[in-house]
C-alpha cells in the first residue's frame, strides 16, 4: 500500500448507536436497579438468540403488521438457505424457547430478559435501528392479578429511579369473538368515511383496522374518537378480567387511566394491554408497552398457556432519568493508585491487588505514550475518574514503609490525608469507605496541607 494513500475511516451503520464509557455508568444504573426489582418479585432471567427463524415473527407479530411488512432485518443464510431475522422483539423468542425446553412443564414461569432489538426504520429520538430493551413474561397465569403484578412492578422501578413524569394508560381489546364483532363494525363505520382516511388507513382498513385507532394524523382524530370502541363489545369474562386488575391497582394506589384507542400494535395481544407514557420525549413518549397474550403459545404449536408481558425502551427511560435531574451514577473505582519510580510501581502492583482481594475497584495508574506522567498529572486523572480516594506511593513512601491516602471527596482540608503503612493501608481504606472505625489506626499519621 502506498504511504500517501488515505485509509477511509469505517463509520458506525446508521441507527446503530455506540454505548461508549462515559454513558455506561447510566446503563449500569439502570440495569442493576431493574434486575433487582425483577428478582424482588421472582422472576428469573432468560437469554435468547439475537437471529431467529423469519417465520417465528411473521407468526407471532402478524403479516400485516408494520413490524413484519417493512422493518424486520430478514436475509437468507448463504450456507443453507435457512430464512432468518434479526429479532424485533423479544417476546416471540421467549414463547419459542420454553415451547421448547418445556420451561412451564412443572408450573408457570417468572421470566425477565435484556437485551438489543432491530427495526429498519426512520433513525429518530427514542427511535433506532438497534435498540435495546429489557422485558419480563409470566408464562401459565390466567387471572387478572399477574397482570396488576406486572404493572406494580413497573411502578416500583420508575420510583426506585426517582422517576416521577410517567403516566399508565390502560385498556382491554376483549378476546378473539369480541375482537371480530368490533372488527366488523369498525370497518363499517370507516367505510362510511373512505374519504377522511390517510393513505396509511385506507391501506390498513381490511387488513388491521384496530390499528387506524392509533393514528396520530391530526386529520383523522375526530372520526377516531366517533369510532365504536371495544370495550362496548367486551363480554361477561373479559370485563370481569378487566374489573379485577382496576380493583388490585387501586387497591394498592396505583393511578390509571383507561384508553380506549389503546390496542398495541402487534397481532397476539389479547384482554389487559397497557402503556407507560411521559410527555417529556415527544413522539416517542411510551417507554413500557405490555399486556396479555394467552394464545400465543397454542399458536407456537405448544398446550394451552395463558400468559402476560411487557417490554422497556431503555434508551428512552435513560432520557427520562437524564431529564429528572441529579443521579447518583457509579464511579469508575473505589481507590486511584498513584506512584513514581520502579520500586513504587511494585509496590502499587502488591496493593492493588491486596485491595481487590477485600472487594475494592481499583485502578492503577499505567504509562501512556507520554510516559506514566507526574504526580501532579495522575492525580488529576485520580480526581477525574471519580474515585474516593487517592493511594499515593513514591520514593520517600517506599523508604519509609508507608503510603499516602488521600480523601479525594472530603471537605475537610485539613485531615483529607494520611500516612498508612502498607500492611495496613486495605484495612484502612476498607474502613474509611465503609464507615466503620473499630480498627486501632494509631500508627496512621495525618498529614496538614
Amino acid at each position: 500500500m502506498s504511504e500517501n494513500k488515505k485509509i477511509e475511516k469505517i463509520i458506525a451503520i446508521k441507527g446503530m448507536n455506540d454505548i461508549l464509557p462515559s454513558d455506561a455508568p447510566l446503563w449500569e444504573l439502570f440495569e442493576n436497579t431493574a434486575q433487582s426489582v425483577f428478582k424482588s418479585y421472582g422472576f428469573q432471567q432468560i437469554r435468547t438468540p439475537i437471529v431467529e427463524q423469519t417465520a417465528l415473527f411473521a407468526r407471532g407479530l402478524g403479516a400485516v403488521t408494520d413490524v413484519v411488512e417493512k422493518e424486520m432485518y430478514s436475509f437468507e443464510d448463504s450456507m443453507n438457505g435457512d430464512k432468518l431475522t434479526l429479532r424485533p422483539e423479544n417476546t416471540a423468542g421467549v414463547v419459542r424457547a420454553a415451547i421448547e425446553h418445556n420451561l412451564t412443564y412443572e408450573g408457570p414461569k417468572r421470566l425477565w430478559y435484556t437485551g438489543p432489538m432491530f427495526r429498519h426504520e426512520k433513525p429518530q429520538r427514542g427511535r433506532y435501528r438497534q435498540f435495546y430493551q429489557m422485558g419480563a413474561e409470566a408464562l401459565g397465569f390466567a387471572g387478572p392479578d399477574i397482570d396488576a403484578e406486572l404493572i406494580m412492578m413497573c411502578q416500583r422501578l420508575w420510583d426506585d429511579l426517582g422517576l416521577n413524569n410517567v403516566r399508565l394508560e390502560l385498556n382491554s381489546i376483549g378476546d378473539a369473538v369480541e375482537r371480530n364483532n368490533h372488527r366488523a363494525d369498525l370497518i363499517a363505520y370507516f367505510e362510511q368515511h373512505i374519504d377522511t382516511l390517510d393513505a396509511e388507513a385506507q391501506r390498513r382498513l381490511h387488513s388491521n383496522p384496530l390499528r387506524i385507532l392509533d393514528t396520530k394524523n391530526p386529520a383523522m382524530q375526530a372520526l377516531v374518537e366517533g369510532a365504536p370502541k371495544l370495550l362496548d363489545y367486551l363480554g361477561e369474562e373479559s370485563l370481569k378480567h378487566f374489573e379485577g386488575v382496576q380493583a388490585i391497582l387501586r387497591h394498592n394506589s396505583i393511578p390509571f387511566t383507561i384508553n380506549t384507542r389503546l390496542v398495541r400494535g402487534l397481532d397476539y395481544y389479547n384482554r389487559t394491554v397497557f402503556e407507560w407514557v411521559s410527555d417529556e420525549l415527544g413522539a416517542q413518549g411510551t417507554i413500557c408497552a405490555g399486556g396479555r397474550y394467552d394464545t400465543l403459545i397454542t399458536m407456537f404449536g405448544g398446550k394451552p398457556t395463558p400468559s402476560c408481558g411487557f417490554a422497556m425502551g431503555i434508551e428512552r427511560i435513560l432520557d427520562l432519568m437524564k431529564s429528572a435531574g441529579d443521579i447518583q451514577v457509579p464511579n469508575q473505582c473505589d481507590v486511584y493508585l498513584v506512584h513514581q519510580g520502579e520500586a513504587a510501581q511494585m509496590q502499587s502492583f502488591v496493593l492493588g491487588e491486596r485491595m481487590r482481594d477485600a472487594g475494592l475497584d481499583v485502578v492503577l495508574h499505567c504509562a501512556s505514550i507520554t510516559g506514566v506522567g507526574s504526580f501532579k498529572s495522575q492525580m488529576k486523572r485520580a480526581d477525574a475518574s471519580g474515585a474516593a480516594y487517592a493511594v499515593i506511593v513514591g520514593d520517600d513512601e517506599i523508604a519509609q514503609g508507608n503510603a499516602i491516602v488521600k480523601a479525594l471527596r472530603s471537605d475537610d482540608a485539613e485531615n483529607n490525608q494520611a500516612a498508612v503503612p502498607f500492611e495496613s493501608v486495605v484495612d484502612y481504606l476498607v474502613d474509611q469507605i465503609t464507615g466503620n472505625d473499630d480498627h486501632d489506626h494509631e500508627n496512621c499519621t495525618h498529614l496538614h496541607h
